[in-house]
């Protein structure tokens, strides 16, 4: 299948080349971190702070839940008294207990998903202090009720991975409604903010040339991508960048996150598979010398200074190994701000390669309605 570079100028006029309508779900960002937020302010979890503060916040759930997981772990960081667990899938550790505050979470609304009922029981047998969110009347409304649990219902409309601020939100509001430190008030208005940017900025209808997302797509095409972050923030933003990649475009990806990590990989640009390796019996001459990557260096100004560091010899590896780098930059005073503007942008480079690749997104996926 190749790569039509005409398709990304005429998406914004032309229904057909985004099927799914992920380009326009991709645009709500800023108002699923407003609505978020004003529902579970309101869904009465004073209950939360009245029962002190928990051991540990454990975040169960699959998929786009999970990730927030890992988001609410990022930006709350070392500062947080407690502990916070991500466990992906639908069993809780043996560990948990009546101390731990276990917030479970399904996006579905109308499927029968027994995995997270499952674990809404398993909490309450063992006398866990409990939250459920999802949307009004979600599979978690019922079971949440019958053990006395409460249930945030936020409104969530789409399909699961561009859902991810509502949920973070969430999470993060629901966190802070139980007494402990979170975001600060003004944080949410500036995400908020900075996604409109994006959504400004990376809009279908704004031509390639200036399009920084529609630029990205055009910069990876036909390459490997190859994402580091060496920063807690840009370390999140390069392993969603690698799985919306192929969630939407079916494109592989390679993504690093640690110092260390980031070293390995930037070793093995000079290896057999690129064109800075030595050559062997194996290249076939008439199809070039080895595969093409392109290195996308997400770069924090508030990153620690080993971390910069280490991300800045990456990027001298890179460029001695040959390979094309691209260089983004996170923007904003609030990890959470800076957060949401690289993968807003990201998010959007990766369903513009779908685009131009002519790739369906939504083939097997679950849409909720």
């Amino acid at each position: 299948m190749e790569f039509e570079e005409y398709r990304l100028d005429d998406v914004a006029t032309d229904p057909r080349l985004d099927p799914g309508g992920l380009l326009r779900q991709a645009a709500t960002g800023a108002a699923q971190v407003r609505r978020s937020r004003s529902a579970v302010l309101e869904a009465g979890l004073d209950v939360l702070a009245q029962e002190g503060r928990p051991r540990s916040v454990v975040i169960v759930g699959t998929g786009i839940t999970a990730f927030s997981g890992d988001v609410l772990e990022v930006l709350l960081g070392t500062g947080l008294p407690v502990p916070v667990t991500t466990v992906e899938g639908t069993r809780l550790p043996g560990w948990v207990g009546a101390y731990d505050l276990v917030v479970v979470v399904a996006v579905a609304s109308g499927q029968d998903d027994a995995g997270a009922v499952a674990v809404v029981v398993e909490a309450a047998r063992r006398g866990c202090r409990l939250l459920a969110v999802g949307v009004p009347g979600g599979p978690l409304a019922g079971p949440a009720e019958q053990v006395r649990a409460p249930y945030a219902a936020v409104p969530l409309s789409g399909e699961p991975r561009t859902l991810l601020w509502a949920v973070a939100t969430a999470l993060l509001t629901a966190v802070g409604t139980a007494g402990l430190r979170t975001v600060p008030e003004d944080g949410y208005e500036a995400t908020a903010v900075a996604l409109e940017d994006a959504a400004h900025r990376c809009a279908p209808g704004v031509d390639t040339s200036t399009n920084p997302a529609k630029v990205l797509a055009l910069e990876l095409a036909g390459s490997l991508p190859v994402i580091w972050g060496t920063s807690p923030v840009t370390a999140l933003a390069a392993r969603r960048f690698a799985s919306q990649l192929a969630a939407d475009a079916r494109y592989p990806a390679l993504a690093a996150g640690t110092p260390g990590a980031v070293e390995t990989q930037a070793a093995t640009l000079s290896g057999p598979l690129f064109p800075a390796g030595e050559r062997s019996i194996f290249d076939d001459p008439e199809t070039g010398a080895g595969l093409r990557p392109r290195v996308v260096l997400l770069k924090d100004d508030h990153a620690a200074p080993q971390d910069a560091a280490a991300l800045d010899g990456a990027r001298l590896s890179a460029l001695g190994a040959g390979a094309a780098v691209t260089e983004i930059a996170a923007k904003g005073a609030g990890p959470m701000e800076r957060l949401a503007g690289l993968i807003a942008l990201t998010d959007y480079a990766s369903l513009y390669l779908a685009v131009a690749y002519a790739v369906e997104p939504l083939t097997n996926t679950l849409v909720v309605r």
